[in-house]
This record gives C-alpha cells, structure tokens and sequence, in this order.
C-alpha cells in the first residue's frame, strides 16, 4: 500500500469519526436548566415595577417570559410592570439542547390605598368600599422592611397596625376574589422616642416595710409632690426602684409611643430587684431567693388622648394566674404548708395603724398587731412591723384610714428553707410578672400575646401605651417581712435592640 493511499483511507477515517461525534453529541441532551431565586406569587400595586431575576442553574440557550400567554421578553430578567389591575400568570421558560423547563409566577396587581404614620405608632386601616359588610376580611403584611410589626384584625374591613422599623409596608387585604394592596409609609416622628418609661400616671402603695421609704416621705408631702418623687425614680434610663408595698399596692406608667406587639417575641419589661439565693439549703432547687411577683395589666391608648382613663385594662396571664401547680416549687410548697390558693377576685383593707412605736427604749421592736387587714374572703388579722424599719408602713401622704385593693392574689411562694425561720426563699413564678426574675435574665421579657381581657379570653392587641403593675403575692417570712413587689423602669425590648424568643404558655 503506498503512502498516498494510506493518507486517503486515513482522512477518510477520520472525516468519519468526527461526522460521527457531532451527531452524537447532536443527540445528547444536556442537563436540564433549573429555575429559583423567584417566589411562586407576588402582589405588587398599579404602575410600580417589579424586578424579576431568577437563578438558572446549568446552560441556557434562551429565556422566554410570557405574560397571561403573550410573549413578553427575551431576556435573563424581566421588569414586570402593568397598568391594570387583576391577576396575571408569568410563565417562564428556559431552552438549551434538548430540554424545554417551565416556572409559573402568578402577579397579584392592585390599587394602593396609601396611608402614613409614625414608628411605634397605632394606625387605623381601612379597606375599600368595596368590602363593606364583609366580616372573613383577612389582613396581612405582604412585604416589610423588617419584621417588628403588627397587624391586628378580627375579620371586619379595618384593621390596627404598628411597626417599629420605618419604610414601606405593603398590605394585602382580602375576601374570597376580592383583593386590595395598601401602602403604609412608616416615618420617623420628629421628636425621638424612649425605649424607657416616660411618665408615672398614679401611685399608691399597699402597706409595707418600705413606704414612705421607697421614694422617701417628707413632712407636708402631698400625692402631687409623691407622685413627681416616684417619677424622678423611675423615669427615664438612669433609674433605681420605688416598692409598691403589700398585696394590692400598685403604680400605673407610660411610654411616649406604643410599644409593639411582634409576633414570636417578648416586647417588654418591668425592672425590679429579684435575685437569686447564694446558699439556698434545698438540693437542686428552681430559682429563688427574693422573687416578689407583680401582677401586670396593659392598655393601648385608644381613645387617643395619651391618658389611661377611658382605656380597658388587660391582664398579662402569668404561669400562676390560676393556679400554681405548674410552677417547679409546687410540691415543695405542699410541704411546707403554704397558701397555694390563687383567688381570682380579691379584695383586702388595710386599717391606718393606731400605734407607731412599740415603747421600747430603740422604738424599733417589732409591733405583731400592727395594721390591721380584712378580706373579702371572711378572713382577718394583722401586718408587722419588723426591727428592720421604724417608720409607719402606712402611706403618710393619704388621708383616708382605709385602703382597699381589688385583683388577683396568687399563691404564696416563700418557704423557711432553714426549718428555723432564719432563711426564707421566695421562688420565682415561671413567667409573665415584674420583680420575678433578675432584670437580665430573658424569662424576665414580657410578650403582649400573653394579654386576656376580664373573662380570660385571648386577644389581640396591636401594642400597649400603659402599664400598671401591682404587688401579687400577699405572704409575711418572718424576720424577712412581707412581699413586696419593687419596681424600676420599663423598657420597650424591640427600640432597645433585643430579641427575646417567647413561649407559648
């Protein structure tokens, strides 16, 4: 064979094995493109421009969009934008060789009805007249800036809404085929706001070892000049502690904004001085030492006038609003022969005490019949005066010789650990009260979804302006004296730039 036609029949070969590799590779499909990075439906208003940019994995040769069966683009994005209102099917289809792949975007186009207002601020909204009479009206925030906000509805055509963060919010409302988008345009308001306490609206102490202490009482005091002493304590971020004395004994305090109540999270807090015990005698014990539980109630500004008048007052359901059984000190409680009845709708008087001193040379021994109490429970008997504090226990700037408070008392929590009456430990409820645990610890975090209304029923507030918190426990423990609830300043959790998970009691 010479070697042109060894050259010949070589070319032809190979002329042959390449035609035969492109057809192969002609009839291999590649691997087919995958389609994400977009939502499977968006609601978007009238005119406003939503940027589509999917993530294609794997070679594409083409990108098609179609719109409600109109081929609208070629292109790896796709600026959506119409000027009607209605429902519109984006379809999606990417080619390479030898695959075809589809993904389906329904747009929801509406008309804005446009709303401002201020952060930390109760907005009323109000769908269009168009669902008037309609009572399976359902409200919900579609796109936010951020997740610190709340909508709160009950079915009807208007809805409350607050939000922490400012930017645009869009809601979508809706009933069967009806649908609507609003926009809410939250702003900064042009005075800045406190995540603390911002003014104290009442006061009056139950009778205990630090009235007239806790703020200090001076000669010709009024409630007037008490009052601003209470405020100038708690107000504020620089703040120390008033006591609220015996059970009953309360103070009510306010923000300059709405704290709101974001789902999944506690919103705020009472400080108080609860800490833990260093050298409890109990193996394993739950957290205790000196925790005086206060009974939280909460109100939003409704009627607008920055005022806790006309308000209703909700209570914030703590671990032993009606009984203490799931608290982990329980059984222990049972042993110690405590009193674990939670009474509900309590009522107790206190009497003005007849004698201060008990006539010993010091003037500081105790006084065992010293204020007189009754309740509503047929029962009677005296508070203590201990050797701790020789002032009277008695508000000294209230002129009347009764005081009668009405609420919930809950059980007892402290236990003579020693057997001997020389340490007592107050155990800590396992949540929803001021002055239960330390200030930061997270179980100290109140959630606003904790609030009921007078019959115990769930409800659903948008957030809180006021806060009023009184003492929950009525207990004497011995040479300790009795529970008081103490209280610092309160603090809007969400402005403060902590997030504390909740729980679902």
């Amino acid at each position: 064979m010479n070697n042109q036609f060894k050259f010949l029949l070589y070319f032809s070969c190979a002329l042959f094995l390449i035609s035969s590799c492109k057809k192969e590779a002609a009839e291999t499909p590649e691997s087919a493109p995958a389609i994400t990075g977009v939502e499977a439906s968006y609601y978007v208003a009238v005119n406003n421009e939503l940027l589509l940019k999917p993530t294609i994995e794997n070679r594409v040769d083409s990108l098609v969009w179609t719109v409600n069966g109109q081929r609208a683009a070629n292109a790896l994005q796709y600026n959506f934008k119409v000027k009607d209102a209605g429902t519109y099917n984006v379809v999606i289809t990417a080619y390479n060789r030898g695959n075809i792949i589809q993904k389906v975007i329904q747009i929801t186009v509406a008309r804005y009805l446009s709303q401002q207002t201020n952060t930390n601020t109760i907005l009323t909204l109000e769908a269009s007249a168009k669902f008037a009479g309609k009572n399976d009206v359902k409200w919900e925030i579609v796109s936010a800036p951020s997740e610190l906000y709340r909508i709160s509805a009950n079915g009807a055509p208007t809805a409350l809404f607050t939000a922490v963060t400012k930017g645009s919010y869009q809601v979508k409302v809706s009933s069967g085929e009806l649908i609507d988008t609003l926009l809410v345009n939250v702003q900064q308001p042009e005075k800045s706001q406190s995540p603390f306490t911002a003014k104290v609206f009442d006061y009056l102490p139950a009778p205990g070892q630090f009235v007239n202490e806790l703020p200090k009482y001076e000669k010709g005091d009024t409630y007037e000049t008490i009052l601003a002493k209470v405020s100038k304590t708690i107000v504020g971020e620089e703040t120390s502690f008033i006591t609220l004395g015996g059970w009953g004994g309360y103070v009510v305090l306010g923000f300059d904004h709405t704290i709101t109540n974001v789902a999944g999270r506690r919103d705020f807090r009472i400080e108080g001085n609860a800490f833990g015990a260093n050298s409890n005698p109990r193996p394993n014990p739950p957290f205790g030492g000196s925790c005086e539980p206060g009974i939280i109630m909460v109100a939003y500004d409704k009627n607008k006038n920055g005022k806790p008048d006309e308000d209703e007052w909700y209570e914030i359901k703590g671990s032993g609003s009606t009984s203490p059984e799931n608290e982990p000190w329980y059984t222990a409680a049972i042993t110690a022969k405590v009193d674990l009845r939670t009474l509900r709708n309590y009522e107790m008087t206190y009497q003005r005490p007849a004698n201060e001193t008990p006539g010993t040379p010091d003037g500081v021994a105790s006084i065992k019949n010293y204020i007189q109490w009754t309740n509503n429970q047929g029962e009677q008997g005296y508070k203590i005066k201990n050797t701790f504090h020789s002032q009277s226990y008695y508000p000294a700037w209230v002129k009347d010789d009764k005081l009668t408070f009405k609420g919930i008392r809950l059980s007892q929590n402290g236990m003579d650990e020693s057997g001997q009456g020389s340490y007592f430990v107050l155990y800590a409820f396992n949540y929803g009260y001021a002055d239960n645990f330390p200030n930061n610890d997270d179980r100290a975090g109140i959630d606003i979804d904790w609030a009921v209304d007078k019959n115990g029923n769930k409800v659903n507030l948008p957030g809180i302006d006021f806060v009023k918190v009184y003492t929950g426990v009525d207990q004497e423990n011995g040479w300790l004296g009795e529970n008081s609830t103490e209280v610092g300043r309160g603090q809007d959790l969400h402005m403060s730039g902590i997030n504390i998970a909740t729980i679902q009691p």
